[in-house]
């Protein structure tokens, strides 16, 4: 089984222990050869102190009696030890009295430890060799000194013997660490691989039924596939109820789809009905007002005639407000056709609509060029409409009135703008600024029927986009909107 990204962990493990036994054995052998090493000098420096205190007492009588002679025949006894480079006996104004030298060779010079005052015995080693110095002293007088300098031969060979044997314990502990991985490795890292390849078959095909077999291998490992097996079959469980819920939610979407675009058709039928049923006594109102104050006014005094004209104006108020209600119905019910929408286009035909109503203002309007968005076009003229009719009365009281639709990119998104300089509104009413019904001023002020921001807001939020007020009381009001995110927010300009 190999691990995507990397070899199999069965081989990661195999190589893990090997390096790890392999620098114990490493660690372990160094500190054996070190402790040798150190122990074998320790030794030499002890064997040849001895000699050096030998020869020193053999020597005494000949520096005594100043027998040069004597004394080298006391050091030709260092031939008898193959590892004797040099010896040699000095007085003790420092002069040489004998010397010894291997294969009868001229005395070589030899650096000697020197002895300080009251110290008997001083060694020295160095990679070519060791040497040690003995006092030579008879009744608390030193007559002279003795040195004897060893070779590394045997120290050197012990060496290379220490490092084959090393060489072969690491070989034959390498192919022992091989053959343990390859016979008794796989056996304790299968149950790992058994959980990662479960693990990969439930990522890829979503299967929650697999499980791991337990190989009973006991400990950690029986405890790990235990608890990933009880997972699996809790999410099993859990996948198996959240496709029933699934299941049922469709279910209970599609009845409530299917009332609801029932309840919307009967809603449409009741308000043409309702308009119908309403308008026709309107009408009848309306017209017979009108033929008394045409044929009869002659006959009515001014408070007749005045109630007169308040019917007539009431039966245009009601008129109006059956005209808004119909609009929000057929915002909120109404089929969408998205399509590519030239704004400033439509601002400006509404714009120049607007001006033809009422000739006698002077509005100063300032549309940006080429705003474009994906749009109901039917949907969003009324929605336009509504917004500048609101900005167009409420600056009918300043002479210097100005009306702006712009657009601006925020967040990744384009955010239409449509902002007047009029009456504006207190902030703190903002909440019921889209609430049918809910006027900020009174009618004596601005007249309407309170509908038209509700009906602004849900064509926006059928769009799927949002919409937003600003404003101060005197200081004008901007509404804001954008339409559905990933719709919008292509540039504009």
């Amino acid at each position: 089984m190999k691990l995507q990204g990397g070899d199999p962990i069965f081989k990661r493990l195999a190589r893990l222990n090997m390096l790890v036994c392999g620098i114990a054995l490493l660690v372990a052998c160094a500190s054996f050869v070190t402790y040798d090493v150190y122990s074998f000098r320790d030794f030499q420096i002890r064997n040849l102190t001895i000699q050096a205190q030998i020869i020193g007492f053999n020597s005494t009588s000949a520096l005594t009696f100043n027998d040069p002679q004597s004394a080298q025949s006391t050091l030709s006894a260092m031939s008898v030890s193959p590892n004797i480079v040099s010896a040699g006996i000095n007085s003790a104004d420092g002069r040489s009295f004998a010397r010894y030298q291997r294969n009868g060779k001229l005395p070589a010079i030899v650096e000697v430890p020197t002895l300080a005052e009251g110290q008997s015995d001083a060694s020295s080693f160095t990679l070519d060799g060791i040497v040690v110095t003995h006092a030579i002293e008879l009744q608390g007088t030193r007559l002279g000194t003795v040195y004897i300098q060893s070779d590394l031969q045997r120290f050197y060979a012990r060496l290379w013997q220490y490092l084959w044997k090393m060489l072969l314990i690491l070989g034959a502990s390498f192919i022992a660490a091989v053959y343990i991985s390859n016979r008794y490795g796989k056996a304790v890292v299968q149950p790992i691989v058994g959980l990662s390849e479960t693990a990969q078959i439930v990522s890829r095909e979503k299967n929650y039924s697999v499980r791991v077999t337990d190989p009973g291998v006991g400990g950690e490992v029986s405890v790990l596939i235990k608890a990933f097996n009880e997972m699996l079959e809790q999410i099993q469980r859990r996948d198996d109820e959240l496709q029933g819920a699934r299941f049922g939610l469709e279910k209970r979407v599609e009845e409530r789809t299917r009332q609801l675009v029932a309840a919307n058709r009967e809603l449409e039928a009741f308000s043409y009905s309702v308009s119908h049923d309403l308008r026709n006594p309107l009408e009848t109102i309306s017209g017979y007002s009108y033929i008394l104050l045409q044929e009869y006014g002659n006959k009515l005094d001014a408070e007749g005639k005045n109630h007169l004209e308040e019917v007539n104006a009431a039966t245009k108020r009601m008129a109006q407000l059956i005209d808004d209600l119909l609009a929000l119905a057929h915002a909120t019910t109404t089929a969408m056709h998205r399509e590519r929408v030239n704004l400033s286009e439509m601002a400006n035909a509404i714009s120049n609509e607007l001006r033809r109503k009422d000739p006698q203002r002077k509005v100063e309007f300032k549309i940006a060029n080429d705003m474009m968005a994906d749009a109901d076009a039917s949907l969003l003229r009324v929605a336009m409409e509504n917004l500048l009719s609101n900005a167009w009365k409420y600056t009918s009281t300043r002479e210097d009135a100005r009306i702006e639709v712009g657009c601006k990119f925020d967040a990744g998104c384009n955010v239409f703008y449509v902002r007047d300089n009029g009456a504006g509104f207190d902030p703190k009413q903002i909440d019921r600024l889209f609430k049918p019904f809910q006027r900020l001023h009174s009618k004596s002020e601005f007249p309407g029927t309170g509908v038209g921001l509700a009906t602004v807001q849900r064509i926006i939020h059928r769009h799927g986009g949002q919409i937003w007020a600003e404003a101060s009381p005197g200081q004008g009001a901007t509404f804001y909107f954008m339409l559905q995110p990933e719709m919008a927010a292509r540039q504009w300009a």
